[in-house]
């Protein structure tokens, strides 16, 4: 049985063998365009120089092709085959970054809770510019990964750019990920559920949380499914998540290149949460599965959606081994996938239905352009399929002003008096002082011109 998984920066499909695929281009064709890349190779090998590594040098063609169809295909070396299966399993020795490539650039979607990136102040959207001195313009997302991966207790200089500010500097000492999916804890009158990312256990670990959260409050209201900075993981948990909120009704289906290939996964009767409000919060570091569960719910007009557009990857990678793993693995797009309303949520991502800042700095971000941390930046990004674009740039609804106590997140705060309205967003309270609030579709300036640094009424 395949395993699908949907990271944010390499979604992919575990198991299976490879298959003849045809190509658009005539047969001897391609043995001519094969032939010059062995002449080449040839050429280089005798001419270059200084001696070369060939297994080097066509390992690097290969990334260079996957990489060229789109930003989540990709080859993977035998060592980082290896790496991304244990990874996935919930447990590795690093730095706790999901990353994706851009321009030539390693960009980060999300750093993992309570690892060594999120604790130095790592943040979605910041760029890897050097590892250790060296600069990392031009390296692929599996070789960052390689230089960022380590023995335990081990330290590695990275400099990350952030928008807007200058180089910063940070040493990362390697920690041992045991990533615990899922936690949760009592807020009032509700649940909190913290998803941080999507592996085998997370289905398992989500039922035992609510069941802790209702031993200790019986009287529960209702929940919420916090999905903020999650850049994905496996299908197979996205489907538990969204399960565990539904009676009934498709979750999600993928759809790859013939009309044929369409898949669809269901809901199973048994609602965790006894039908309960739910609110689930996202943000521009919501990726893949998180997209999947927050699509699912809102469609089924399950839960609500609360905080900021999310990233817009809706598209599905399956992961092939060569010679069954000796020689690495093909990472590559094999379908779209689509919420249960039959929206294609890529390049345009699930747009909540209150939109919420959690800072003036993330309200400045969307005014600017919604597309700085998003699949829709990709030059190279898969269409959506369905002609709809992302939303462009806009002042969000709300947005926490200098009143606000800092200490406080205002996207769970509002996330919970939406359950305090018993989800109907026509009852729900008026916003707090301190709290920017603009038209609903406000527009910046101009797509081109950035904003004020004050978000605008």
């Amino acid at each position: 049985m395949r395993k699908l998984l949907l990271v944010g920066c390499a979604a992919l499909v575990l198991g299976g063998s490879a298959a003849a695929v045809s190509s658009q281009t005539p047969r001897n064709e391609t043995f001519r365009l094969l032939e010059l890349f062995g002449d080449v190779v040839g050429i280089v090998e005798q001419a270059y120089v200084v001696p070369v590594d060939n297994k080097k040098l066509i390992e690097a063609a290969l990334s260079g092709m996957m990489t060229a169809l789109d930003p989540h295909s990709n080859y993977l070396a035998p060592d980082s085959y290896g790496d991304l299966r244990e990874r996935t399993s919930g447990e590795y020795s690093g730095v706790g970054l999901t990353i994706t490539s851009e321009g030539g650039m390693v960009k980060v979607i999300s750093p993992m809770d309570d690892s060594p990136a999120a604790k130095a102040g790592v943040q979605a959207g910041d760029v890897i510019s050097s590892i250790e001195g060296q600069n990392a313009s031009g390296l692929t997302v599996s070789q960052v990964s390689e230089k960022l991966r380590g023995t335990v207790g081990t330290s590695i200089k990275v400099t990350f750019l952030r928008d807007g500010e200058e180089p910063r500097e940070v040493v990362l000492t390697r920690e041992l990920i045991k990533i615990q999916s899922v936690t949760g804890r009592v807020e009032g009158d509700f649940g909190y559920l913290r998803v941080s990312t999507f592996n085998e256990n997370t289905g398992r670990e989500l039922s035992e949380a609510i069941a802790k959260i209702r031993a200790e409050k019986p009287g529960v209201k209702g929940y919420v499914l916090d999905l903020r900075n999650n850049g994905g993981g496996l299908l197979n948990a996205a489907i538990d998540v969204s399960d565990a909120f539904l009676e009934r009704g498709e979750i999600v289906s993928q759809r790859g290149r013939k009309p044929d290939q369409i898949q669809r996964y269901s809901a199973k009767p048994g609602d965790l949460t006894g039908g309960l409000p739910v609110v689930v919060l996202i943000n521009y570091g919501s990726a893949s599965a998180s997209e999947i569960v927050a699509g699912a719910l809102k469609d089924h007009q399950r839960a609500t959606v609360v905080g900021l557009t999310s990233f817009g990857k809706g598209s599905v990678q399956t992961v092939i081994p060569l010679r069954q793993g000796q020689d690495g693995a093909l990472s590559i797009t094999t379908a779209r996938y689509y919420t249960p309303s039959g929206a294609s949520i890529q390049k345009i991502g699930i747009e909540p239905d209150l939109e919420v800042a959690r800072s003036e700095a993330e309200a400045r971000i969307v005014s600017r352009s919604s597309f700085i941390y998003s699949e829709a930046a990709y030059a190279t990004a898969l269409d959506s399929s369905i002609g709809a674009e992302r939303k462009g740039a806009h002042i969000p609804h709300e947005a926490p002003g200098d009143k606000f106590p800092k200490d406080k997140d205002y996207q769970l705060e509002r996330a919970l008096d939406v359950l305090r309205a018993g989800g109907d967003l026509s009852k729900l309270s008026a916003a707090p002082e301190g709290i920017v609030v603009s038209e609903p579709g406000a527009k910046a300036k101009s797509e081109d011109t950035p904003a004020s640094d004050e978000p605008q009424q």
